[in-house]
C-alpha cells in the first residue's frame, strides 16, 4: 500500500483521489487544508484517518509515504521543499513551478535525497490515445508542424468580470491561462518534438494582469508549432499535426478523446479513442508502478524522462512568459 497525503481540497484533488481508488495501490491517509472544517469535510468523504491545518505537522506527523499538491500554482514550490526535507515523495499538479530557478532548486535538493521521487502531473502523456499519436508520429517520415489548441471558458472568470481576482487568475498565484490549459499544449509539444529553438507568445491580458487566453509559437529548425489555449472562451478547433499528404488529427489538446491518422489519400483510420473511466488513472498507474519498484531498469528510463520533461517544460513555459513579459512576484526573489 502506498499510503497518500494530500494538500488541497479541490475539485482536481477529488479527481486524483477517485483515479486512486480504481484498482491501485495508494490509499489516501492524510488529508491538509488552511482550515480544519474543509480537511475534515473532505477526510470524512475519502475515509482518510488524518487531518490537518498545520503544514509542519502535516509533514512531521501525517503518516503518508507520497504527497499531491493541488495548491495554488505559486505555493507548489514550498511545499514540495518541505515534502523533500520530510523524504515524501512527490506528485504535484502542473505547472511544477513558475521559473527555472526554483525548479534548478528542487533539482538540486533531490539530488540529495535519491530515494525522494518527483512527478508533475501531466496527465495527457500517460493516457494510450497519447501515445498513439506518439508511435504515428515516429512513423511519419516528414513532420512539417503542428497546431494544438485547448480553450475551455472558466466559471471562475464570471468572478473576474464581478470585479474578483481568483487564484487562477492572479498574479501573486502564478496564474493565467499559459500557466493552467497552456500547460498540456506545451506538453504534447515538447513531449513530441522536443525543445524548441525560439518561443513567441501573444496573450490577451485582462483586467486582472494575467493573460485571459493566447497564442504561441515554438520555432523548431524545419517547422513551427502553434499552441491556442485560454480561458475566458470556448474553442471547438481540432488540432493537428502535419506530415507530408498524411495528418493526425486530435479532437482536444487537453482531453485527447479521438485520434485519427489521414494518410495521402484521405483515408482515415482512427488510431485512438480509449475512453478512460477518470482521465488521470493512467498517470496514476504509471506513478504507482515506479513508486512500488524504481529499481526497475524501465521505471528508471521512464522516470528520468518524466523528470526531464518536467524541466523542460518549466524552461519554455519561462521563456513564453518572459517574451510576452509576463512576470510574477517569484520571478523577482
Amino acid at each position: 500500500m502506498i499510503k497518500l497525503g494530500i494538500i488541497g481540497t479541490n475539485w482536481i484533488t477529488q479527481q486524483f483521489i477517485d483515479a486512486t481508488e480504481l484498482n491501485t495501490d495508494f490509499k489516501l491517509t492524510s488529508v491538509y487544508s488552511r482550515t480544519m472544517d474543509k480537511a475534515k469535510a473532505f477526510a470524512e468523504h475519502n475515509h482518510a484517518a488524518e487531518t490537518f491545518d498545520d503544514l509542519d505537522r502535516f509533514f512531521n506527523d501525517g503518516s503518508f509515504d507520497v504527497v499531491y499538491i493541488a495548491s495554488p500554482n505559486s505555493l507548489h514550490f514550498k511545499y514540495a521543499k518541505l515534502a523533500i526535507a520530510a523524504d515524501k515523495h512527490i506528485i504535484v499538479e502542473k505547472p511544477a513551478f513558475t521559473n527555472q530557478k526554483q525548479m534548478a532548486e528542487i533539482e538540486a535538493l533531490l539530488k540529495q535525497k535519491p530515494n525522494v521521487l518527483f512527478f508533475e502531473a501531466a496527465r495527457q502523456i500517460h493516457t494510450a490515445n497519447f501515445k498513439a499519436i506518439e508511435k504515428q508520429v515516429a512513423k511519419m517520415p516528414v513532420i512539417q508542424g503542428a497546431e494544438f489548441t485547448y480553450e475551455k471558458y472558466s466559471s471562475r472568470y464570471d468572478k473576474v468580470l464581478d470585479g474578483e481576482v481568483p487564484n487562477i487568475f492572479s498574479l501573486k498565484f502564478a496564474g493565467g491561462a499559459l500557466q493552467d490549459l497552456g500547460v498540456y499544449t506545451v506538453y504534447d509539444a515538447v513531449t513530441l518534438f522536443g525543445m524548441p529553438d525560439e518561443v513567441s507568445y501573444f496573450p490577451q491580458i485582462i483586467s486582472t494582469e494575467v493573460d485571459g487566453k493566447g497564442t504561441a509559437i515554438l520555432q523548431y529548425p524545419e517547422y513551427n508549432v502553434v499552441l491556442n489555449f485560454g480561458k475566458t472562451s470556448n474553442s471547438y478547433m481540432q488540432s493537428e499535426i502535419y506530415g507530408l499528404r498524411d495528418t493526425i488529427e486530435i479532437d482536444d489538446a487537453g482531453e485527447i478523446g479521438d485520434v485519427v491518422y489521414v494518410n495521402g489519400e484521405g483515408e482515415r483510420t482512427t488510431i485512438g479513442n480509449v475512453d478512460e473511466v477518470n482521465p488521470m488513472y493512467p498517470e496514476v498507474k504509471d506513478f504507482e508502478r515506479v513508486i512500488n519498484n524504481s529499481d526497475d531498469p524501465q521505471n528508471k528510463l521512464d522516470y528520468d524522462r518524466w523528470f526531464q520533461l518536467s524541466m523542460n517544460v518549466n524552461k519554455v513555459l519561462f521563456n513564453l512568459r518572459q517574451d510576452a513579459n509576463l512576470v510574477f512576484p517569484d520571478d523577482e526573489e
